[in-house]
This record gives C-alpha cells, sequence and structure tokens, in this order.
C-alpha cells in the first residue's frame, strides 16, 4: 500500500470580480487568502484601515467574486481515493474541478471534504471556486422566512441568516468588510487509507496520582492496527498496537504520578504528544499527532454562605481560581494575514498581564489552531463561545443541520486543547431575547415546543449543542450561553455569569460604585479609551500633519464605532477629571487614564468578594476587551498593534498575586432626627489585601497619607503587624476615618491622599496602593518643582520620583522598541517608583505626562 499523501493546493491561485464585464484574472496576495487582501495587494481598493476608507470598498461585498488555480495531479492508487479537503470556504462557494461541480458550501465554518477520484487528472487540474455576496444571499434568506422575528443589534438582519464570522457586517468596535474567499486552507489527499480522526479523553481524579487516557482513531480504508505512542518532552511513557474494529482502534492508559497541566502562575504547563500511526502490512500509512495536557478542570456552583444564588467559579488540579482576564475578538479583520507569531504575541501579552482566562467571543470565529496552542504553552485557560452573538437566530432545518455539523467539526477540532474549560452556546442571544420579550418558558423542556415559539433559536443552545458536546466533550461544562444562568433573567448577579455593561451602557453609573454591581461571574464589562497617538497618526491620512488630527474631528469620530461614543466618553470625563481637548496627546492620556481607573476599581472591588471556601461571591472577571481588529478607539486594553493601553498595567497591577486595596466610604451622622444641615459627615477608608498565591502570608499593612495641595505627610503608621493573609482570597485588614491633621480645615480627608503597604517578613515591599479623593476634578493638584524620570544604572528600570502627590504618571518615549513593564503609576513624596523597562539605553529620550500638567 501507499502511504498517505498530501499535497497543499496553495500555488498559483488568481482571482477576479465574476460580475463585472472584461474582468481579468490576477495573482492573489497569499494563500490561505480573502479578496480585500487580494484587492489591497493590487491597488484595486484604498486600504480600508486608513481615514474613512471603510466606507469605499462596501461595494466588494456586493459583488461576486472568482477564484481558480491549476495543478499538478497524481497518480491514485488502485484501491485508493483522491480527497480535496477545504479547511474554510468564506461562504457562499461552488467549487468545480476539470469543469464538474463537486461542492456547494455555505457555512464558513464547516470544513469540506470531496472524492475527486475520478475527476482528478495525471497532469493539469483546474480548480475554479466562485463566490457569491454574503450580504445579498443574506437578505434573501431573511425574505424567504418572512414568519421569523428578525432582529439583531450590530450589522443587520442578514447575517443572521448566515453562517458567517458576524463581526463582518461591522460592530460597535468594528468595520463592515463583508470577506470572502479560500480562507484556511485546501489540500490534496491520495490515500488508500487514513486516519480520519484522533480522539484524546483524559480523566485525573481527585488525588491527581494518576491519569486516565483514552485514545482513539477512526480509520478510512482498509489497514491492519494503529500504534498510539505518548511522549513527554521527547522521552516515551506509553505505547500500545491495536488492531482495528469497524473502522475504529481504541487503546487505553493509565499513567502514575503524571506531569499535570496548570494555568499560568499555579504551575507549569508540560504537553504530553500523543501520536497515532496507522500500519498496514509493514507499512507505516498515515500519522497524526496532538498535544494534550492533563489536568482536572471543574466549574464550581454551589450554594454559598451568607448570600443567595450559587457560586460560578472554575478549578483547576483541585485549585479555585480568581479568573481575572479578558475577551478575545478576531485580531484582524483579514484573518489570513494573522500569522502565528502575532497569535503567541498576543496571549504573552495576555499572560504578563497577569491574566488567568480569555473569553473567545462568539461574534467571530473558531479561533486558529495557533491560538489555542499558545494557550496552552502560557497556561491560559479558553472560555470558548460557540459563534452566535447579539441576536434571534432562525431555525428552519436546512440551518439546523448546518449548525449541528458545523458544531461536531469544530468541537473535534479544539476538543484537545487543555487550555479550554468551558464552551457556551452564544454571545448575549438570551439578552436580545428578553429585551423584545421573545417567548423562554425555561420550564417548559420540549424541545420540539421551542421550535414553534419567536425563540427557536433555543433549541440551538439547548439541544443540538449541549448534545454535540455531551457525545464528543463529556467532560467539559456546557453553558446555554453568556450571560445565562439556569434559566433566570440573565441580569441576575447570583447565578451564572453576568454581562455588567451598567457602567458605559445602560444606566451609567459611577464606576466607584462598581462594588455594588458584581456577580458571581462577570464575562463582560468595560470602558472605551483612545488608542495610542502613534495608532491615530497611522490611521489619519496625512499621519501628524493631518488637519483632522484632533479628538472631535470626523475622521477620529469615525474610528469609534459605538453608539452615542461622544456623549458617553465625555460623561465619564467630566464626571471623574479636569481635561481639555488639546492637545490630541492630552485628550489620550485622559481617556486612557479614566479607562485605567475604571477598570481597575473593577478588578479591585471584585476580587474583594473572592473570600475563601463557601464564600467565592464573585470567581472571576473579564474585561471587554482585550484587542482590536484594527485601529479604533474602543473597549481594548490593547490597541490593533498590540500597543498596551494604560488600563492594560493597571489591569497587571490588580491582578498579581499579592494586592492591596482601599476604598473610601462615606458616612452621614444627623445630630438630630429631622435635619438636613446640621449633619456630622465622616469619610471611612477600609483596607483589604488580596492573596491569590497557595501559600498563607504573614504581612505587616503601613498606612501613609499625605495633603495633595502641600505635599505635607499627615499620617504614617503600621496599622496592622504580623497579619495573617490565608492563601487564594481577600482579608480586610483595617477601617478608619481619613487620617486628617488635627486643626488642618475644613473638608480636610477632601484632599488628602492614602497609600497602603504590604511588607513581608523580611521587610520586602510585596503590595502598594494609592487611593485618592474622588471626584479628581475637584483636587487642586499641585505640579512637581523636582520631579525625577530617569534611567537606572543598570539600564533595567525607570526611577521616578517627586516632592508631591503625582496622579498618574505615565512614561512615554517614541522608541517602538522600548518596553515597560508598568505604567500610569502615582507618585508619592519620599518614594521612588521603580518601572522594569526593556530596550532602553542612556540615549533613550524619556518624558513624562501627569494628571493636570497642563
Amino acid at each position: 500500500m501507499s502511504p498517505c499523501s498530501v499535497i497543499p493546493i496553495d500555488k498559483d491561485w488568481r482571482f477576479k470580480q465574476a460580475d463585472k464585464e472584461h474582468s481579468k484574472f490576477l495573482p492573489v496576495a497569499q494563500f490561505p487568502t480573502n479578496v480585500h487582501l487580494d484587492l489591497l495587494h493590487h491597488g484595486l481598493i484604498p486600504d480600508p484601515f486608513i481615514g474613512k476608507n471603510e466606507l469605499d470598498v462596501q461595494w466588494v461585498g456586493e459583488a461576486q467574486w472568482t477564484y481558480k488555480t491549476t495543478f499538478k495531479g497524481a497518480s491514485v492508487p488502485k484501491n485508493g481515493k483522491a480527497v480535496l479537503a477545504f479547511d474554510g470556504l468564506d461562504t457562499f462557494a461552488t467549487v468545480k474541478l476539470n469543469g464538474s461541480t463537486i461542492l456547494e458550501a455555505d457555512n464558513m465554518f464547516i470544513p469540506e471534504r470531496v472524492e475527486v477520484t475520478s475527476l482528478l487528472k495525471e497532469d493539469d487540474n483546474e480548480l475554479v471556486i466562485d463566490f457569491d455576496s454574503a450580504y445579498l444571499r443574506g437578505w434573501k434568506l431573511v425574505e424567504k422566512y418572512p414568519d421569523h422575528k428578525w432582529g439583531c443589534w450590530n450589522g443587520d438582519n442578514s447575517r443572521l441568516a448566515v453562517r458567517k464570522a458576524q463581526y463582518h457586517w461591522g460592530w460597535d468596535w468594528g468595520p463592515t468588510l463583508l470577506t470572502c474567499g479560500p480562507w484556511r486552507p485546501i489540500n490534496l489527499e491520495i490515500f488508500e487509507s487514513r486516519l480520519a480522526d484522533l480522539n484524546i479523553q483524559s480523566t485525573v481524579p481527585e488525588d491527581l496520582k494518576s491519569a486516565d487516557i483514552e485514545v482513539t482513531a477512526e480509520v478510512e480504508g482498509k489497514a491492519d492496527k494503529v500504534r498510539f505512542d505518548i511522549s513527554l518532552d521527547g522521552t516515551q511513557v506509553a505505547s500500545e498496537t491495536v488492531q482495528i474494529s469497524s473502522d475504529k482502534a481504541t487503546a487505553s492508559f493509565t499513567l502514575e504520578n503524571p506531569s499535570l497541566w496548570y494555568p499560568i502562575r499555579y504551575g507549569k504547563q508540560p504537553l504530553y504528544l500523543v501520536k497515532a500511526t496507522l500500519i498496514a502490512g509493514d507499512s507505516e500509512e498515515d500519522k497524526v499527532k496532538k498535544r494534550i495536557g492533563l489536568r482536572r478542570a471543574e466549574l464550581i456552583q454551589r450554594p454559598l454562605k451568607g448570600q443567595p444564588g450559587k457560586s460560578f467559579f472554575f478549578q483547576v488540579n483541585n485549585i479555585p481560581l480568581y479568573c481575572g482576564g479578558s475577551d478575545w475578538i478576531p485580531a484582524d479583520n483579514f484573518i489570513p494575514r494573522i500569522t502565528k507569531e502575532r497569535y503567541y504575541d498576543w496571549i504573552k501579552l495576555v499572560a504578563d498581564g497577569n491574566q488567568f482566562m480569555i473569553r473567545v467571543w462568539g461574534g467571530g470565529i473558531y479561533e486558529e489552531q495557533a491560538f489555542y496552542d499558545a494557550c496552552d504553552e502560557l497556561g491560559i485557560l479558553v472560555w470558548q463561545d460557540f459563534m452566535f452573538g447579539c441576536g434571534n437566530y432562525p431555525a428552519w432545518p436546512a440551518l439546523l443541520e448546518s449548525i449541528e455539523r458545523e458544531a461536531y467539526e469544530n468541537v473535534k477540532l479544539l476538543r484537545h486543547h487543555p487550555s479550554i474549560v468551558i464552551w457556551a452556546g452564544n454571545n448575549e442571544d438570551y439578552q436580545y431575547q428578553e429585551s423584545v420579550s421573545l417567548t423562554y418558558k425555561y420550564e417548559d423542556k420540549n424541545a420540539d415546543n421551542w421550535l414553534k415559539t419567536d425563540f427557536p433559536a433555543r433549541y440551538i443552545y439547548e439541544k443540538i449543542l449541549p448534545n454535540v458536546c455531551s457525545e464528543l466533550i463529556p467532560s467539559t461544562y456546557y453553558h446555554p450561553g453568556s450571560p445565562w444562568g439556569d434559566g433566570v433573567d440573565t441580569h441576575d448577579p447570583t447565578v451564572g455569569d453576568i454581562h455588567q455593561w451598567n457602567v458605559w451602557h445602560g444606566t451609567q453609573e459611577k464606576w466607584q460604585n462598581f462594588d455594588k454591581l458584581g456577580g458571581r461571574f462577570v464575562s463582560e464589562f468595560g470602558m472605551q479609551a483612545f488608542p495610542n497617538v502613534k495608532t491615530i497618526d497611522a490611521y489619519l491620512p496625512l499621519g501628524k500633519s493631518d488637519p483632522d488630527r484632533y479628538p472631535q474631528s470626523s475622521t477620529v469620530d469615525f474610528r469609534n464605532k459605538a453608539d452615542g461614543h461622544e456623549r458617553r466618553i465625555a460623561l465619564y470625563l467630566v464626571e471623574n477629571m479636569r481635561y481639555g481637548p488639546d492637545p490630541l496627546e492630552q485628550f489620550v492620556y485622559a481617556t486612557q487614564l479614566m479607562q485605567g481607573e475604571c477598570l481597575a476599581s473593577a478588578y479591585r472591588l471584585w476580587k474583594r468578594q473572592w473570600k475563601g471556601p463557601g464564600r467565592e461571591y464573585c470567581g472571576g472577571a473579564l474585561v471587554w476587551q482585550i484587542n482590536d481588529c484594527w485601529p479604533v478607539t474602543s473597549w481594548s486594553i490593547a490597541d490593533y498593534y498590540l500597543r498596551p493601553k494604560m488600563a492594560y498595567f493597571t489591569v497587571k497591577r490588580e491582578m498579581a498575586p499579592v494586592s492591596i486595596g482601599i476604598t473610601r466610604t462615606e458616612h452621614r451622622h444627623p445630630r438630630d432626627r429631622y435635619t438636613r444641615v446640621n449633619v456630622d459627615v465622616s469619610t471611612k477608608v477600609e483596607v483589604w489585601a488580596s492573596n491569590l498565591t497557595l501559600e498563607d502570608l504573614e504581612v505587616d499593612c503601613l498606612v501613609k497619607a499625605w495633603d495633595v495641595e502641600t505635599g505635607e505627610q499627615t499620617f504614617n503608621e503600621m496599622v496592622a503587624e504580623r497579619i495573617a493573609l490565608p492563601e487564594n482570597r481577600s482579608t480586610e485588614i483595617d477601617a478608619r476615618e481619613v487620617p486628617v491633621i488635627a486643626g488642618g480645615g475644613k473638608d480636610q480627608e477632601k484632599r488628602t491622599v492614602v497609600a497602603a503597604y504590604l511588607f513581608d517578613c523580611d521587610g520586602k515591599q510585596v503590595a502598594r496602593y494609592v487611593n485618592w479623593p474622588e471626584p479628581l476634578k475637584y483636587l487642586h493638584l499641585q505640579k512637581p518643582k523636582e520631579l525625577k524620570v530617569v534611567l537606572s544604572e543598570d539600564g533595567t528600570a525607570v526611577e521616578i520620583s517627586a516632592e508631591v502627590p503625582i496622579k498618574g504618571l505615565v512614561v512615554e518615549t517614541e522608541d517602538d522598541l522600548v518596553v515597560f513593564e508598568d505604567n500610569l503609576v502615582d507618585i508619592v513624596p519620599n518614594e521612588v517608583v521603580r518601572i522594569g523597562v526593556k530596550g532602553a539605553t542612556k540615549e533613550t529620550k524619556l518624558e513624562a505626562r501627569y494628571l493636570g500638567m497642563l
């Protein structure tokens, strides 16, 4: 027998506009590809990432496009097959081989395999793919099913009818760019027998002392047996050869004292290599290998002490985890140009930012293997949505069949990744259902009834998808949607997960009230900020000299897709700080300070509610969002070019292994029963610490205070000595009135900065936090006369000091090769704050920006 051969069909591709007379074929820019990349390559469209060019390329998504290539065939063995494997076609595609139609595809997410044995030539073969407009086809389907109650947030209703990345229709952070094309590889496979699938299921018992691994290979064609090999770091740990029966071969292994896979910070990420070799006689016909991690992963939902509802937190290898992390959208509108290296850089940024989890949002794609490989390697947990978002999806029979195939194929592709710990049915579709009062009776468990309602997609989320997951990944938790909790209102904070958008959207609460806006698990929340000024200059047509280089310009405004963004940014800025629109750099700084303060407040206050066994009142918080798909003003904490916004650093500090927090509470004490005037007002500071390590700590807590106007120190006291911080929880430390100097004048507490520090038994500072009176706009901030921002002697840190308190100091440089490990820091007198830095030299010009400098 001849071994299975896989021939990439990635050369000599050409494309043209199919519905344009006299259109000529042109070479593609790359392969895999999409039409926008190819048109850009030939200068046939302007770059939609520059200025308002997005508007000038809308015609692309309404046209029809043809891709074709010729490739050499190969001899097919007498009892063999030739198969063309299409890993991804975007989206409505008609495929012809040598003039014969071999495939009609209509789902971007389904890999297709077509046997072409009788059509394949040994010499030149012509492969042609015609792509129809997903936008126009979508609207035809909407018209075909007028009885469905169409409706959505973002994009338009046509997207609900099409199984394609939903963000291509535009979102409140991204452009409308309806792509098409062969977006994933195409291969020609010639074989007599092949390994069709390799399924690896592992179980780790509670004592963690062993791991049971069941490996199943599905076989196509005639072969005798399969050899399974398991190795770790190049050393074989198990092997077995199994006879094939009914096109399957299964082997079971038990590993004693296995090397377990842990989330970042809690252990290492060893990855076992599982390899299957298909054998026919003495010949090795095919090989498939996958990397796995052995771990025990659970979602814990149980009653809580002292509060209603139940918990919602993840536990890996018996370690309860406070899952601070981010939501993820596709890293580009043109997915084929995202490299493996760029995926790794993004996940490394997440890991370096002290984050534990990333949520793959349901309006994008089932991500590339490189994304999950990076999460596996770096120890980042993945919350994986199925690809439905923000709408009322239809459920005609052919669509349900396509969705079921989509689910089967993508779960099979991804199920070996140890990083994936939960699958969720959709993003905010239950919230959309609530917002327009679609029918949802949770107590009705008759699935056939669901299809008869005006919310038929329940059938997808509560029957099709859980059935697929139960069959393919029985040990991974399935969650019907995000947010969702036991069929109750999706805003109920006591069960399941919530999306907390009453800061920014909704009731537009103050971010200082995040402690009252929490939930058992907050899987979305956020605040917008402008991107780095360099990113803005990159999208302005004339860069730094562009006449629209100011915050409220038409072009800059175009680069924010959120409804009402002008009012909301202005609201949160004017509520909290003094700012001006000019220069652009200072406005960017103000929005990034705003975002940094907002998100840090959420992490700090919600992590305070992680109080140990039985009191996991908040089990995690995922900020919307880590990344962008193009250069834009959005909720991201790092922009399209991986440039961190200042919130990235404030989140990093809040998610440190050990952190300390302060909050202020105002107490009003009427002197008699009926009065509005005769009232005593006091302001207290509460101090707590969060220890996310797995060791009990013993620390001292120092509290200091200064008058923000004079720089005079008003308090310096060790408020707790040798206090115990039990592992993996938050602990209350101190509560007292804001320390002021007797006789210091009226409202002294309103101009008093309070700082808290933790020191270990060796006197080393392990945590620091500076709390300011709010709103910041009321403070009479003093400009320092003795501000020092200098590179350390060894070049590994920037050292900052000043004689007065400084809020939100940012260190900047024009050199893109310089990377700061922290930023947006608060300075108090008689302290030197050190920021780690890489790539800086004595010639590096460092500049500082801070609140109130202008």
